[in-house]
């Protein structure tokens, strides 16, 4: 089989593969530091294992980068295997915790979903459906430049990009207005006490998800989906 010229099967095994050895790693890290069950308030970690956890997030989007660029044969479809990877990655992540050690309890449970630059809560379904709609984009994407280039117009990265704002900001709002009763922004990205934030951080509980805001940001991007999507059918009608 030529993997270079029809990865899905080699991505999706080692996008699925990812996912197992991240879920084995937060296994790890909860049996350490959450024996007695996963739950907000969270446990504060010491600052150089939140360093550490940094690291892991960054190396493991590296990985993903770097396997779509090996993978596609031009930008486009690079940045749709780099999505793809990612989404088979997310989902299977949840998964393989839900087989392990059962867990979320539902996909309305609430996870930390990533650290970088600032932190990012949810319930576990919200980060399910950017995976699905990241895959569908994908789809299209790698079928569409599978034999030639048809890049996404101005206006869908547009909507991708503003969509993917807004669902940061779903994400990470609740947090950011917690730590800045204490905090300044300046200090939050950096230059403020690691240990004094960590601790608070520790208090943090979330209690409300803006599903709103976060689907708002889900709809630009199946626009984006959409009209990509229509411009391609419209292409091969000709």
């Amino acid at each position: 089989m030529n993997t270079k010229s029809n990865p899905w099967i080699s991505l999706t095994l080692f996008a699925i593969a990812m996912g197992l050895l991240e879920t084995i790693v937060v296994i790890y890290l909860r049996e350490l530091y959450y024996p007695e069950g996963f739950a907000f308030p969270v446990k504060a970690m010491e600052s150089h294992i939140v360093t550490i956890e940094l690291f892991r997030e960054l190396a493991t989007i590296v990985m993903l980068v770097t396997i779509g660029i090996i993978s596609g044969r031009n930008f486009t479809s690079r940045f749709a295997w780099f999505l793809y990877s990612f989404a088979i990655w997310d989902i299977f992540y949840y998964i393989f915790l839900k087989v392990l050690v059962q867990w979320p309890e539902s996909l309305l449970t609430w996870d930390i979903l990533f650290l970088i630059p600032l932190t990012w809560t949810g319930p576990v379904l919200a980060p399910v459906v950017n995976s699905l709609t990241m895959i569908l984009l994908a789809a299209f994407l790698i079928k569409a430049n599978s034999k030639q280039n048809f890049p996404l117009k101005l206006f869908e990265w547009a909507l991708l990009l503003i969509g993917s704002v807004i669902i940061i900001i779903a994400y990470t709002q609740e947090y950011v207005a917690f730590m800045m009763k204490r905090f300044t922004f300046q200090e939050l990205l950096g230059r403020g006490n690691v240990n004094d934030m960590i601790s608070y951080a520790s208090t943090f509980i979330p209690l409300s998800f803006n599903w709103i805001l976060f689907l708002s940001g889900v709809m630009m991007h199946v626009l984006a989906i959409g009209s990509f999507g229509m411009r391609r059918w419209g292409n091969l009608k000709m």
